[in-house]
């Protein structure tokens, strides 16, 4: 097993990898009905310091990161693995409101190309949600497990995007989803890696 050190090392490599794989976003959200913030509203709370400093993170959308996270329920949590909690369980929420939308586009007349592109898509969301959930429970015991199982979500989501976009689908709404996806992605990128930060300092 490689020193202490060395996961600490791998795990800041990783992280830094993975947050140039992120464009900047806009602060912009459109309107959309896959369980999204509204800009243009006023945060409901104060969110708390841990919450700022999560949505600081080069590859979040702060706007859309402090909507999600200034709601009571998110200033209630008391530390980082309570957040990392929400935050995969808002995914995992996000995902299956963007999965049904999906499940609805299959249903309707299209060529096969247009299919097929869906169903490479269902089947990502299935596997995001999935690992959201395994995720929450890698938290505490297994903080770089879980910044792994995260991270690794994003490639996923940009090749359903590639597949829509090969295929021609004109469907605003699913693109949408796929972005709101990756943001909850980074933030739980974000969180956990904050996890392991911690986990190194107390070895």
């Amino acid at each position: 097993m490689a020193p202490p050190n060395h996961f600490c090392l791998f795990s800041a490599i990783f992280l830094f990898l993975f947050l140039l794989s992120f464009p900047p976003t806009s602060a912009i959200l459109p309107k959309v009905n896959i369980h999204l913030p509204n800009a243009k509203n006023p945060l409901p709370v104060t969110p708390s310091k841990l919450v700022k400093r999560v949505c600081k993170g080069d590859s979040i959308d702060r706007n859309f990161c402090l909507q999600v996270l200034t709601t009571p329920e998110a200033v209630a949590v008391k530390d980082s693995t309570q957040l990392g909690t929400l935050i995969m369980k808002l995914g995992a929420a996000n995902g299956k409101a963007t999965l049904d939308a999906y499940n609805e586009m299959i249903k309707k007349p299209g060529p096969p190309q247009t299919l097929k592109a869906l169903n490479s898509c269902v089947e990502a969301y299935k596997y995001a949600i999935q690992s959201f959930k395994i995720v929450s429970t890698e938290l505490v015991d297994d903080p770089m497990t879980a910044n792994y199982d995260v991270s690794i979500l994003a490639p996923e989501i940009t090749n359903c995007d590639k597949a829509l976009t090969d295929a021609k689908v004109e469907a605003p709404r699913l693109y949408d989803g796929n972005r709101f996806i990756k943001y909850y992605i980074a933030m739980g990128s974000q969180i956990t890696s904050f996890l392991e930060d911690q986990k190194c300092v107390w070895r």
